[in-house]
């Protein structure tokens, strides 16, 4: 499995094209240009958190300091996020925007990806919370203004799915 850097780059350049320059992550395989990326940028600030509930509580703190952020997370990270993202944001009406390495699906070869991905989609539908898949590099941009958009208006969590045919590409 290689992840694709160009794609990485698109997708890195959406989040800038939205106006984002606050980013809180945990580390993950398929985020590792994005990362390095926004950790070689200064107009950008990352937060590196050692799980994903506590990027709940930060990027809340960041909107409520008035500082557009999006978050970065691998599927089981957003699972193990739930309840900040339930009793902070849903109930807090905090628009949070995550961008969801979604792993575990069609095409997964490690297996400890697999339960995380499988029910990831049905989480969110159950949350109630809008959600897309990111497939085309060529759209990414597009779908993160959309997605960011989404969130801010609505005061709800959104989730972009970054799928395999994105994060693996074609290199």
């Amino acid at each position: 499995m290689t992840v694709s850097r160009e794609n990485s780059k698109m997708v890195y350049q959406g989040i800038k094209d939205a106006g984002v320059r606050f980013l809180t992550a945990l580390p993950e395989t398929w985020l590792v240009y994005l990362l390095q990326m926004a950790e070689d940028d200064p107009q950008m600030t990352l937060i590196e958190v050692a799980k994903e509930e506590e990027a709940v509580g930060i990027a809340a703190g960041a909107h409520f300091a008035g500082t557009p952020n999006i978050m970065l997370l691998q599927n089981h990270g957003f699972l193990g996020s739930i309840n900040g993202i339930v009793s902070l944001a849903m109930l807090y009406r905090v628009p949070l925007c995550m961008l969801i390495a979604h792993r575990g699906h069609m095409g997964e070869p490690y297996p400890w990806h697999t339960q995380g991905g499988m029910v990831t989609e049905p989480v969110l539908r159950g949350l109630g919370l809008p959600f897309d898949y990111a497939r085309e590099p060529r759209k990414i941009g597009k779908q993160i203004h959309e997605a960011y958009t989404l969130s801010r208006s609505s005061l709800v969590p959104t989730a972009l799915l970054l799928t395999r045919d994105l994060m693996e590409g074609d290199e």
